[in-house]
């Protein structure tokens, strides 16, 4: 509150918000903290997956105790430590054709921390018809990418016209170093926080690249 971007009707505005998070690995970890941390009021935690050993690099919710236990239900218990006054909501068979709709539904914007062009079409889909805005956020190796799509504005699916092909690959399995999901889960959270509190200028209609390897980072116009 001390931020006057922000201040006490700006918190307001977080505590009165809802967000889906769809994803609690690498990249969700980071934004759903920063997200708790922020005083978000309502928080739907949204992954099918469990905890394994591989993951604990870069998934920072996680502890060695929480091997082989849902990630939702370990998510629940991390950030409900932080924050006992948000509501948490667990949705612990991931977004499918079947729920998306009902479940996006129910937020006032989501956030893609998945690993997958299908699960991002499918959000795409269920937002754009909805009218939800939604934060795009991919990683891979070095490289990060995030944007924000708007209610009648550019579509991921405008941006990633090959959706046949995209969609037939499996989910990302290549290697990350372990501070990019950081970084771009961060930036996530930030740019769900300025949405949400109306300040700033956003992503939207924009593509943020980050390299880490040589740390080039580039805004391109969309």
């Amino acid at each position: 509150m001390m931020l006057p971007e922000i201040g006490e009707a700006g918190q307001k505005q977080l505590i009165a918000a809802s967000v889906l998070i769809v994803g609690l690995g690498g990249l969700g970890s980071p934004a759903s903290l920063y997200l708790t941390g922020a005083g978000v009021g309502r928080i739907g935690l949204c992954d099918p997956d469990t905890v394994s050993v591989s993951n604990l690099q870069r998934q920072t919710l996680y502890t060695v105790s929480d091997v082989s236990h849902r990630k939702t239900d370990a998510a629940y218990n991390r950030l409900s430590a932080l924050s006992p006054h948000t509501t948490f909501e667990q949705w612990h068979d991931g977004l499918t054709e079947r729920n998306a709709e009902k479940i996006i539904a129910g937020y006032d914007i989501v956030v893609d921390c998945c690993d997958n062009h299908a699960t991002r079409y499918l959000i795409d889909d269920i937002c754009g018809r909805l009218g939800i805005p939604w934060v795009y956020g991919s990683i891979g190796a070095f490289d990060g990418r995030v944007s924000i799509f708007m209610p009648g504005g550019l579509r991921y699916s405008d941006l990633y016209p090959e959706r046949k092909t995209l969609s037939s690959l499996p989910p990302s399995s290549g290697g990350v170093i372990g501070p990019l999901p950081g970084i771009i889960g961060a930036i996530e959270a930030s740019e769900t926080i300025k949405t949400i509190c109306g300040f700033g200028e956003t992503l939207a209609g924009r593509l943020l690249a980050i390299n880490i390897k040589d740390l080039s980072i580039n805004i391109l116009e969309l």
